[in-house]
């Protein structure tokens, strides 16, 4: 049973949850043949203030436009 764990920064809508979860167990089906009812996919939703990019956090690098 395959697990594909993600994690991204919160910003996204449900849809574009709902397409990457998606295609990421499309894209398991077709690479490593595995049945889409064994694939499993966990999103997992950080808050911009506690995702760090060089030292500097994604809120900080969105609000002056870096990101």
């Amino acid at each position: 049973m395959p697990l594909i764990q993600v994690t991204l920064a919160k910003g996204r809508s449900p849809e574009q949850l709902r397409a990457l979860g998606e295609a990421l167990t499309t894209a398991a089906e077709e690479a490593i043949g595995a049945k889409r009812e064994t694939i499993r996919v966990v999103l997992t939703e950080c808050e911009p203030e506690l995702w760090f990019a060089g030292g500097e956090s994604l809120a900080d690098l969105r609000a002056r436009g870096a990101r």
